[in-house]
């Protein structure tokens, strides 16, 4: 058996736990790396420039999550056909879907750049700042160079799915420690050093990006160990690839879309209730928290998707190739980790709040740290149940059915955290829209619990036990 076989097939013969920690670590480690992106940036605007700054970056965060949506779309949409055909046996299609890929996201990500420079003042004016806010220059100046580095966080986060899904987690992993290594290095030289400003982390963030998208095409181009490989010249547009990578790729997309939707609405009731609760100046101090908030709720977060990103191709492989007793073991696995790892951050939330808080704003004002650390807890109370809904409603994706995680993606989204925060906001202000989070967690978490029953279920008869 060839090596090209061995790196694939080996998914569906090693022991369920030893591949799920193999694939899951580094990806949780990349994860976390790939978080710092955002969070190390925020952390020294926070320091360098001032609390204001940070709500700027919160302006901003709906558009880029916008990017990550396309990204998914394609780069996760691709890896679960690649998992998927390696596991059928399918190479061909596999490797034609990798080239796709390439070409869906490198045409996505300059489109919407065009788009987004042509229009960028508009499109700020409408992202939640209140009148006269001093948060939405810095806004400008931050997301107008974020916007010249575009393709590379697109191509390079995309395709690090595509490299994890053909068994090489750790290239991944290498890959987005190139970048946030270097991010940390240049964050402090450029904002703090040259004097740069929130303009300094954005060209920090840019560069990085760009070093770790050079090398993860790399080894899809030239890498000896790679099952497939990037052959542009090769290349023959397909519809059929594109709708089946849309496809598999549709329930993270609207997902990343919705949650866009979510953090436009955020920044909206913050500039609109901040006031009235904190305030002169008060809704870009609540635009401030609301940042630091979801830098935290990002660093708890991105190592269940981690777990997810690890069990992908474990789980696609063996469902293609109908080992449903070890498509189960796999999920159930997935689920106690992504268990473990909420369990600890609200355990961190509920404890150091203040903490927390002053990591990225030592000199804040009365007002964010008394807002802050508050709203924090109140934000993760319902983390212990999270780790079980985002790892379940994907698992619907990589088996095959992304109704049903799309489904799941707008219960939670949709159908109840925004009529929340509408409904919540208008009866009790600031502090409504940040208790709608976890209302709409806590009703997810029901939705899919039902849902994955049945399923469990299913897999039980179909593996024979």
């Amino acid at each position: 058996m060839s090596a090209e076989s061995n790196a694939a097939s080996r998914l569906g013969t090693e022991p369920v736990g030893r591949l799920l920690l193999e694939f899951s670590i580094p990806a949780i480690t990349g994860m976390l790396v790939n978080a710092l992106y955002n969070v190390v940036d925020r952390i020294w605007v926070g320091r360098g420039v001032n609390e204001i700054a940070l709500g700027g970056l919160s302006l901003v965060l709906p558009l880029m999550t916008i990017s990550m949506a396309f990204s998914m779309l394609f780069g996760i949409g691709a890896a679960n056909m690649i998992s998927m055909r390696l596991g059928q046996g399918r190479k061909e299609e596999a490797e034609n879907a990798l080239n796709h890929c390439l070409v869906l996201l490198a045409v996505s990500a300059l489109a919407l750049m065009v788009l987004e420079l042509v229009f960028i003042d508009p499109i700020l004016s409408r992202m939640g700042a209140e009148e006269g806010s001093g948060a939405l220059d810095y806004a400008r100046g931050y997301y107008r160079i974020i916007l010249y580095g575009q393709v590379f966080l697109m191509v390079g986060f995309g395709f690090s799915h595509c490299t994890r899904a053909q068994g090489f987690p750790r290239i991944t992993m290498v890959g987005m420690f190139i970048g946030a290594g270097l991010n940390m290095i240049l964050d402090p030289v450029f904002i703090l050093g040259f004097g740069w400003g929130v303009e300094g982390a954005a060209w920090a963030t840019i560069l990085s990006q760009l070093a770790a998208m050079v090398f993860i095409l790399s080894f899809n181009l030239r890498g000896k160990e790679a099952v497939i490989r990037l052959k542009p010249r090769s290349f023959r547009p397909s519809l059929t690839i594109i709708r089946d990578i849309m496809v598999f790729g549709s329930s993270q997309f609207l997902l990343q879309f919705l949650m866009s939707a979510v953090q436009l609405l955020y920044n909206q009731s913050m500039g609109r209730y901040g006031t009235a609760a904190l305030g002169e100046g008060g809704g870009d101090i609540a635009l401030s928290g609301l940042n630091i908030n979801l830098s935290i709720v990002m660093l708890f977060l991105m190592p269940i998707f981690g777990i997810n990103q690890g069990a992908q191709p474990i789980l696609g492989f063996n469902y293609g190739a109908r080992r449903f007793d070890r498509v189960r073991r796999a999920f159930l696995l997935a689920i106690g980790g992504a268990t473990v790892i909420c369990l600890a951050g609200f355990a961190a939330a509920m404890i150091f709040p203040h903490v927390l808080v002053r990591l990225f704003a030592p000199k804040g004002s009365a007002a964010l740290l008394r807002f802050a650390p508050y709203a924090m807890r109140v934000v993760m109370i319902a983390l212990p149940v999270n780790g079980f809904t985002i790892v379940a409603t994907n698992f619907f994706v990589v088996t095959g059915r992304p109704r049903t995680s799309i489904f799941l993606s707008l219960t939670r989204q949709f159908l109840a955290l925004i009529p929340c925060m509408l409904i919540f906001g208008r009866l009790w202000g600031l502090w409504g829209v940040v208790a709608a989070g976890p209302v709409a967690d806590g009703f997810a978490f029901v939705c899919t619990g039902l849902l994955t029953l049945r399923e469990m279920k299913k897999l039980k008869v179909n593996s024979g036990r």
